[in-house]
């Protein structure tokens, strides 16, 4: 998977960090109407849970596939979902290989 991990060098401030936005797009599981998101893990090569976040709406369109169900969340409740969902790492605008991609199947 090419992209960041949030906190990774990727110079958009003067001082080295990047400035990340105040809401990130979630990838979610497919869900029936009217039951809440279930946001999306991914676990790593190396057994770390992941949970992948995007900066635009139009990067996770390009990186994940026009059929993938998503959730805005505010950066700063990310800690609450950790605590939550338990994963290790957070990967900003990771391209996902196309056979993982959302097809828009039924459920």
């Amino acid at each position: 998977m090419s992209g960041h991990t949030l906190g990774e060098d990727m110079t958009d401030q003067p001082d080295g960090r990047r400035q990340i936005p105040p809401v990130l797009y979630l990838p979610c599981r497919p869900t029936i109407p009217g039951e809440s998101p279930q946001v999306e893990l991914r676990t790593l090569e190396d057994g770390r849970l992941a949970l992948l976040a995007y900066t635009a709406l139009d990067r996770l369109a390009r990186c994940c596939g026009d059929h993938q169900p998503w959730t805005l969340m505010e950066t700063g409740h990310l800690s609450t979902l950790r605590e939550q969902a338990r994963y290790d790492v957070v990967l900003l605008d990771q391209e996902l290989p196309a056979e993982v991609r959302h097809t828009g199947g039924s459920l």
